[in-house]
């Protein structure tokens, strides 16, 4: 099963408002394992970066200024992630603007039934714990030193680690199929049953001697009784 985790940073929380996308990261699953394949791309969002926004991801109008617009990406983004379900934290928002993008450049919107919200699985799985990010890193145990700021590779591929724990763990890739990615590094190792006829210990006569000396020592034993 290929799924792709991805996440986005903006210019501000509304696509609606007149803000745009300026940088996208893409993480391939494939059967929950991370494949090593992603897609990541900056965008000139042809419009001034609050500094609001600026103080969450730290990306400045004079770093966005020479990146391309989303528009001359969209064909190889829209390649990446194929017809695969999409799983992002509070996934509305990261959809919102993902549409909005492909909607403005005149491309069909990706579909929300191929939505997963990882927010909404962690609300469920730990009801009123808190659900950031953060918080589902430093619960699992998955190394947060990188992160000085958001980024949208790496808070992919630090959304891929929870994905994968809030929905069963790294031990979902034991999988008992023959066949697909799960299978690849397993090597298989025929089992030749063998019946051994089963063995026969009997007492030798020294041992039935020897027995029977015993039993003539013992004194008032408990089967002769009554």
């Amino acid at each position: 099963m290929r799924e792709i985790v991805f996440d986005t940073e903006t210019t501000g929380l509304s696509f609606n408002s007149g803000d745009r996308l300026v940088e996208i990261g893409c993480i391939e699953l494939i059967n929950r394992v991370p494949s090593g394949n992603h897609f990541h791309a900056y965008f000139n969002p042809e419009r001034g970066m609050p500094a609001e926004a600026f103080a969450v991801h730290g990306l400045s109008d004079r770093f966005l200024s020479d990146k391309p617009l989303f528009a001359s990406r969209v064909e190889e983004l829209l390649a990446f992630i194929g017809e695969s379900p999409l799983i992002a934290h509070n996934a509305s928002f990261d959809f919102g603007f993902l549409n909005g993008e492909l909607g403005r450049c005149s491309r069909p919107t990706v579909e929300l039934h191929r939505m997963v919200d990882t927010l909404a699985i962690a609300r469920t799985r730990h009801p009123g714990a808190k659900h950031s990010l953060d918080a589902l890193c430093t619960r699992y145990g998955i190394d947060l030193s990188a992160r000085e700021l958001h980024g949208a590779l790496l808070d992919a591929q630090l959304l891929a680690q929870v994905y994968i724990e809030l929905t069963g763990g790294r031990q979902i890739t034991l999988g008992l199929s023959q066949s697909g990615p799960a299978m690849r590094d397993v090597i298989e190792v025929p089992i030749r049953a063998q019946v051994r006829p089963a063995r026969q210990f009997g007492p030798s006569p020294a041992e039935l001697e020897r027995h029977a000396a015993f039993l003539k020592g013992m004194e008032e034993p408990l089967w002769n009784a009554g």
